[in-house]
């Protein structure tokens, strides 16, 4: 387990391989551990890091940084204590929304970004994730076995209200406006059979954005595409 300090709070990661950093933001179920394969798959070219974001698996949990912003923040201040510069980023559910909004106040810091199930509008987040204690949630949509059950393990160390803030933050406010600043290129997936993010359609999903962005689906995946299609995914994450 590694851990550096921000302001006087545990930040828990971990880190596999050499070369150009590429950041691994988990959703708002589970942890960073759900990242470990893609992760062994990337580290023979590139030096990964997932990390916990607040009030999430080994994490500190101090609710007032709970906001969209608070955990941008977290974002660069982890950049700023290990001395990355810039990195690529993989963001996922909620990790996507947190990743934009980083970009967006230090595009500096992004080479590039893969969105894996960015709700693009309030609709789009399922509002189970309020109302449905996580652990049922997880077996509900994804069932068990060995590849699914250490998500709910890590799903039992969440604190819900840093669920609920940043939820209610996203179906507040459509993310997609966001979209149309960000600088740095952009690739959005979706897993088409995914129940907690609905994927916007083919059809109109790029009205109102510019810039270098792009949207690719995976049929047979659900929430989690990187675990559902593992080979498809790493070899777009690859060629990305």
């Amino acid at each position: 387990m590694s851990a550096i300090i921000l302001e006087d709070e545990v930040v828990h990661y971990e880190v596999l391989g050499r070369g150009r950093p590429v950041i691994f933001v988990h959703s708002w179920l589970g942890s960073w551990r759900y990242w470990i394969p893609t992760m062994q798959v990337l580290s023979a070219e590139y030096r990964t890091y997932a990390l916990d974001l607040w009030g999430f698996g080994d994490t500190g949990k101090r609710r007032e940084r709970y906001s969209l912003d608070g955990q941008a923040e977290l974002l660069h201040g982890f950049m700023e204590s290990l001395g990355i510069l810039k990195a690529a980023f993989v963001g996922h559910g909620l990790g996507c929304v947190v990743m934009t909004r980083f970009a967006q106040k230090y595009p500096e810091w992004a080479d590039r970004a893969m969105a894996v199930g960015l709700p693009l509008t309030t609709a789009a987040v399922n509002p189970r994730l309020l109302n449905t204690p996580l652990a049922a949630l997880i077996e509900s949509l994804l069932g068990k076995g060995p590849i699914f059950d250490p998500i709910g393990v890590e799903a039992a160390k969440t604190d819900l209200l840093a669920v609920e803030t940043s939820v209610k933050a996203v179906t507040e406010k459509d993310v997609k406006p966001e979209l149309t600043t960000l600088k740095p290129p952009c690739l959005l997936v979706y897993g088409e059979k995914d129940t907690v993010i609905t994927p916007p359609s083919e059809d109109g999903w790029r009205d109102g954005i510019t810039g270098n962005i792009h949207r690719i689906g995976l049929e047979e995946s659900r929430h989690f595409p990187m675990l559902d299609e593992a080979a498809k995914f790493n070899r777009l994450l690859s060629d990305f």
